[in-house]
Parts: structure tokens; sequence; C-alpha cells
């Protein structure tokens, strides 16, 4: 992510740098691939009173640009209410893509259950998918059998054999 801090008409101290910069970094955490940020900070002067000014500009991919223009008293004042305006902006848009991908993979696959459905099979079959993507070493199905909340867990070994671990009623493994 391409971050710039710009001060107008402020004189941009080492410890308003640091504040903005995690304030940014923040931002990633919605894993939405940032292309870049600008914050441009300015300093206002109405009627005789002295305030600041801070603008977000979040450039997203496939997205128009996300700008967030706060105006406080207080410097950190203003940076934390535009970043929280900022997180809802984002989440949202986090939310959306994720949404708009679960939900096309789920009718897929309900799609799929149809047209099975639809040749005049009478039993019903759940598809699942298997991830055997490289052997494993007992040891380790054990430790991941462990950690996750199923019951069995099916992977290859190293000489190339399909085999069933499970976990037995007296709190024991099984291996097939």
């Amino acid at each position: 992510m391409n971050t710039q801090i710009v001060g107008r008409h402020v004189e941009l101290t080492d410890a308003i740098k640091e504040y903005i910069g995690t304030a940014i970094e923040s931002l990633s955490k919605f894993n939405l691939d940032i292309i870049s940020v600008r914050a441009i900070i300015s300093t206002e002067e109405k009627k005789g009173k002295h305030g600041f000014s801070i603008e977000f500009t979040i450039n997203l991919p496939h997205k128009n640009t996300i700008v967030i223009k706060q105006k406080d008293k207080d410097l950190y004042a203003a940076v934390d209410t535009a970043l929280d305006r900022a997180m809802i902006v984002l989440g949202r848009h986090h939310d959306k893509i994720t949404e708009h991908k679960s939900a096309g993979q789920a009718q897929n696959s309900i799609d799929a259950l149809h047209e099975f459905a639809a040749e005049g099979e009478e039993d019903e079959i759940v598809p699942m998918d298997l991830e055997l993507h490289k052997p494993l070493e007992i040891e380790d199905a054990l430790n991941t059998l462990k950690a996750s909340a199923q019951q069995f867990l099916v992977f290859n070994d190293h000489d190339g054999k399909t085999r069933v671990l499970h976990k037995r009623a007296d709190g024991r493994y099984g291996l097939y």
C-alpha cells in the first residue's frame, strides 16, 4: 500500500506522521488490496476559530476512489473520526465482496444438486470437496485432527495409501 501524508499550512511532526501512519495501516485489516492512501491535513480559521481538516483519499482496485473529509478542533480527534468513517466504508465494501462470492458458490452447488436430482436418483447425495493436496505423516494428521472439531480425517500417507484417522468413543484414535 502506497501511503502519503501531506500537510497544508501545518507543520507535520514525527508524532503526527506516526499516528496517522498507524491509523492508515489499520485499514489493511479488511484485506481489500488497497492501492494507495493519501492523507491531507490542513488548518482552517473561520470567524476567529482555529480548527483542523483531514482528508483521506483511498484507492481500491475495481472500485471508485473513496474520499473522507473530517473537521475538528483537535487534529487527533479529526483523524480518529475520519478513520472510523473509513472503517465503516471499507467494512461495507468487504461485506459486499465476501457475500457476493459466497452467494455465487452456494448457488453453483445448489444448481449441481438440482441437476443430479433431476436425473431420477432417489438417494440424496451431498457433494463435498476432499482436500488431499500433499501426503501427511501420521503424527501431522493426528495433530490436525486434535486441533479440529471433526470426528475423522482422510489423508494420503507417503506410500500413496489413503488413510482414515478417527476419534474413538474411549478418547483414543483409530487408524485405517
